[in-house]
């Protein structure tokens, strides 16, 4: 064994020790000379993965002993602080920065064969001409067919260093030939804004999935372009928002708060205090917000709802959000992999800590929907749960509460029909979505001679469509699933599903939220407002 590979395990041991002690000091004020003092807690577990990598009666991976030595400080710690692989590193990293460089396709394999499912608006792939159904038979030359290249490797192949150049033979059906198709890889944006158009006249829609660093380009160009359209109040829905980046949400908000009110602020271990204030660049101070959530809001949508509610500001629709009031930093460990650790609290502007509480362990954490659920919180608002120590006021008077998420000022229950667990189940797992793209092969000429408007207006999901899918769903799952007692609500998110492979970005909500109960909501109380 070469000296090398002898003291790889104790170099990465004490690179990620070292790592995770100097990540934690750095800025917070300490000077160089004690990032480096002995600590005996440090050292004894770099001599216990000593001790298993050279006297352990059977060989282990030291790597695996770190990652599981790592998580477990982490879960000692808080919910929220948690520890990124290097495997995930630059999956992670792509989706908090809004961008990947790639070729921009959503493909499918289809009968052993890569099928593009539909191009990302804009993408290298839609801007060379490749259309949803192309079969893509090779890429630079290197054969694809058969079913011999799993997605994850096929995802390596697509992907590369941007303008560089991939050649790729397709398939189109109707074409004597195969195509072929100079693809230049390029930066394709992950959409944090996932739908934007105008509700009535007046009222504009804002859908975000997520605060990634693009998020806020994005959020501006729909503003103002539903403004032109005459929005003078804004749905802004930030249901199932898990959050992401704290000053993305702060300038959001800023579009709505006039100039100089405290949008939130942060106090760190040591006491300091980070306030942010809004701007003068607002463009939408002057209109109506209702800010949506809901109990998987969290984070930084909280930050949105909370801001705008402590400055009486629009309106509050839904349900008590997830209640995550912790800060993460995120910091290398020397390796590729990195640990997010929370390293501060925030407050909205009335003083309110929205945390919910994790004394009980990230278990009890982790099941509070179902515990809410239980409880009847999310079909009523009696039922939540508040308490008189933790009420602050705002500056006109109104009772908010911290300590577990926001608190609507207009509630609005779970909606156990559309939000069926099957349903839900169906769709994000992909279901859905690859059953409608296998009926869409069976007559994409047919649909390509409908409008975007006539499609969501006039057309109708089939009862055959729906037993196509119980058929569909019976090969791929082995399991008996019938949809008797939600037909209209399945064919709802077919035909949401359908509009979004046929028309691209928006169609999905626009259709599913014409039964949306929360939107009717906004609706009607816009409606009220304006008269």
């Amino acid at each position: 064994m070469s000296k090398t590979k002898t003291y790889l395990p104790l170099i990465i041991g004490v690179a990620i020790a070292a790592g995770i002690f100097i990540g934690g000091k750095l800025n917070f004020g300490d000077t160089s000379d004690r990032l480096f003092t002995s600590n005996s807690k440090k050292d004894k577990l770099n001599r216990l993965i000593d001790y298993i990598d050279y006297e352990y009666v059977e060989e282990v991976n030291t790597d695996s002993i770190v990652d599981v030595t790592v998580n477990g400080i982490l879960d000692k710690l808080d919910p929220h602080s948690v520890y990124i692989p290097k495997a995930d590193m630059q999956k992670v990293s792509e989706n908090m920065k809004g961008n990947f460089v790639g070729i921009g396709i959503n493909f499918y394999t289809y009968r052993d064969t890569i099928t593009v499912i539909k191009t990302i608006e804009n993408g290298p792939s839609a801007k060379a001409g490749i259309i949803g159904g192309d079969r893509i038979i090779s890429a630079n030359g290197e054969s694809l067919l058969g079913g011999t290249v799993n997605n994850d490797s096929l995802v390596d192949k697509l992907k590369g260093e941007r303008y560089s150049e991939l050649i790729l033979k397709v398939f189109r059906r109707g074409e004597p030939k195969l195509l072929t198709f100079n693809v230049t890889r390029d930066e394709v944006p992950i959409k944090s804004v996932d739908a934007a158009y105008m509700l009535t006249d007046n009222l504009g829609y804002i859908k975000i999935n997520r605060f990634a660093e693009s998020t806020y380009k994005e959020f501006k160009k729909a503003l103002l372009n539903l403004k032109d359209k005459g929005a003078t109040s804004l749905a802004l829905d930030l249901r199932g928002n898990p959050g992401g980046f704290l000053e993305v949400a702060s300038q959001i908000v800023d579009e709505f708060l006039e100039d100089d009110k405290l949008i939130v602020y942060t106090i760190n271990k040591k006491g300091k205090e980070d306030r942010s204030y809004a701007t003068r660049r607002g463009d939408f101070e002057n209109g109506h917000v209702y800010v949506m959530i809901d109990e998987n809001s969290a984070s930084a949508s909280e930050i949105i709802a909370g801001a705008l509610q402590d400055n009486d500001k629009g309106t509050i629709v839904g349900r008590r959000s997830y209640g995550k009031g912790l800060v993460q930093r995120e910091m290398k460990l020397g390796d590729g992999s990195a640990v997010r650790l929370t390293v501060s609290k925030y407050y909205t502007p009335t003083g309110r800590s929205i945390q919910r509480s994790y004394e009980n362990g990230n278990r009890d954490y982790y099941d509070d929907f179902a515990d809410r659920l239980n409880r009847g919180e999310l079909l009523d608002e009696k039922k939540i749960e508040v308490a008189d120590s933790l009420k602050f006021t705002t500056p006109k008077g109104k009772i908010v509460y911290g300590g577990g998420g926001i608190i609507p000022d207009v509630f609005v229950p779970y909606d156990t029909k559309m939000q069926n667990e099957t349903l839900t189940f169906l769709e994000r797992r992909g279901f859905l979505n690859n059953f409608i793209f296998e009926e869409l092969e069976k007559q994409r000429e047919a649909y390509s001679a409908i409008s975007r408007e006539d499609f969501f207006e006039n057309y109708i999901i089939s009862d055959d469509m729906v037993k196509s899918l119980e058929e569909y769903l019976k090969l791929k799952t082995r399991s008996n699933i019938v949809f008797v007692a939600y037909k209209d609500e399945v064919k709802h998110y077919l035909k949401a599903t359908l509009g979004e492979q046929l028309f691209g970005f928006g169609a999905y909500y626009k259709i599913l939220n014409k039964h949306d109960i929360m939107i009717d909501k906004v609706i009607n109380l816009s409606q009220m407002t304006e008269n």
